[in-house]
């Protein structure tokens, strides 16, 4: 089985490029002994809660539950139907919202060394696109681009809600219900947030990436009943329920809860997250062999100590959106500035060309890495110069020398600079709070989650943008004479 990287939120999505053989829906096969060639994946993930309906319901849902049916839990479930022993159990940690019941998660039954296989879930526990649709509806489905894989198996586990305890899967959705959509820290993806909510990241890019993809769920979600009429093999159990008939729009989108990729197949695995804990150093990721998927452990764990794996090289902005939390000490953190030639410039396929040469698009996006911020804008400065040369014998020069373009003139570098300079400042404008009193509402024990984390967002935006407002300020200060007006460029090139 191949597999490739995706990144979602809430639940476990495993992305594999899989070849699972094509198993009906209500059939769950034995797992038979295989080759053991693994095979890195990471995790996305998907809202439980909407497999339920609303909060109100979820309340008196989780009232509603008998202790016989809380006596057997997830793993429990999991040995009786094929997971063999394990070095791992589920434990609790209370939640702080009271309407919502504690989040569980994967601990050590016993201390654990580096290379330990903590758990190993067979094929047969493992929701696959192929399971749930067929080798030939599948090829049918993703050729018409009308639903994507997560939202037919997304589709699937709602359906597969409705049947309750007939179900094959009902242990697993009702963990999944227990969740609610919440990840390690106890807060749901901004895809759930309010509109009052989503104001706590005004300033930062995140809030439109949110809206974009709820749009995107929308379309999802009328297609539905197009691709209900279409995948016979999925849906041949449920002939008389039409998908948005049976299932209301936010209840689909709370399900969903998660982004389009790139990637090839998708999976669902127990005991992935969010029963697990994201650490963005940690370095053990699911791994996929022929007929199972098992997590080794990269460091030494205590009895009874959570259990983190690795999801990618994901921005704070991708791990709020997929998991409910912000990495404070995230190595992989980035902003995205985007720089583009004018295409009004009489020179703009001259200077199209250069850049090319010199590894550049003409609409170039530059990714800013925390403490690499001098680095990034050093990388811009050459592609921004090519944006301000005006005169046709310099841009002559220009074309006929190799490599990144040096400083033309002392009036252009300073206007380069400057324009640098004032679109830092305005990202910086753009939030409602400055660093200082993001500090301050931190440091509130009683703040709210949801501001909490939306808080530790966009200070961790403030600080690269900072650092890079001091990085072009000190480039300023090393000009030969400060005293130069910059040139007047009537086709600058635009940041954004």
């Amino acid at each position: 089985m191949e597999v490739s990287p995706l990144h979602h939120s809430c639940c476990t999505w495993l992305l594999i490029r899989s070849r699972f053989d094509s198993i009906s829906p209500r059939r769950i096969p034995r797992v038979s002994p295989g080759s053991t060639r693994r095979r890195n994946v990471c995790l996305a993930s998907f809202s439980s809660e909407t497999l339920i309906g609303s909060r109100k319901e979820d309340g008196k849902r989780r009232k509603a539950v008998n202790e016989r049916d809380e006596a057997e839990d997830l793993k429990e479930w999991m040995h009786k139907n094929g997971l063999p022993p394990c070095k791992v159990v589920l434990k609790e940690r209370p939640s702080y919202d009271e309407k919502h019941s504690a989040i569980h998660y994967v601990a050590a039954s016993e201390d654990l060394v580096v290379g330990d296989v903590a758990f190993s879930v067979p094929n047969s526990l493992v929701v696959t696109l192929k399971r749930v649709l067929g080798n030939e509806t599948i090829a049918e489905l993703l050729t018409t681009n009308k639903l994507s894989e997560l939202a037919c198996l997304a589709l699937y586990l709602m359906y597969e809600k409705k049947q309750g305890k007939k179900s094959f899967w009902y242990p697993y959705i009702r963990e999944l219900d227990r969740q609610a959509g919440r990840g390690q820290l106890a807060v749901e993806s901004p895809l759930l947030w309010s509109e009052s909510e989503l104001a706590y990241l005004t300033g930062s890019r995140t809030k439109a990436e949110v809206l974009e993809r709820a749009e995107g769920i929308k379309r999802e979600y009328n297609e539905l009943d197009t691709v209900w009429f279409m995948a016979g093999s999925l849906f041949q159990q449920y002939p008389y329920d039409i998908p948005t008939e049976a299932f209301p729009f936010e209840i689909f989108k709370q399900a969903f809860v998660a982004k389009v990729s790139l990637a090839q197949r998708f999976a669902l695995v127990p005991l992935g997250p969010p029963l697990l804990a994201y650490g963005s150093k940690c370095k053990a990721m699911l791994t996929a062999t022929d007929d199972a998927v098992q997590l080794v452990v990269d460091r030494p764990y205590k009895a009874g100590e959570s259990i983190a794996v690795w999801c990618g090289p994901q921005p704070n902005s991708k791990l709020l959106i997929n998991y409910g939390f912000v990495d404070e000490d995230n190595p992989y953190d980035r902003l995205m500035v985007e720089a583009a030639l004018n295409t009004e410039d009489p020179q703009y396929q001259d200077k199209r060309m250069v850049a090319q040469r010199n590894g550049k698009l003409s609409v170039q996006a530059f990714q800013v890495y925390v403490g690499k911020e001098k680095e990034t804008v050093s990388d811009m400065l050459p592609y921004l110069r090519l944006g301000y040369v005006s005169d046709p014998s310099e841009m002559q020069s220009v074309i006929s020398s190799q490599g990144p373009i040096c400083p033309v003139s002392p009036c252009m570098e300073s206007a380069v600079l400057d324009q640098l300079a004032q679109y830092f400042r305005t990202r910086l404008a753009s939030y409602p709070t400055t660093l200082s009193e993001d500090e301050s509402l931190l440091a509130d024990p009683n703040l709210n989650p949801k501001k909490r984390v939306a808080t530790q967002l966009v200070r961790s935006e403030k600080k690269i943008l900072h650092a890079c407002l001091q990085v072009t300020l000190d480039f300023i200060n090393q000009l030969p004479d400060l005293s130069v007006t910059p040139c007047p460029a009537p086709y600058s090139p635009s940041l954004r």
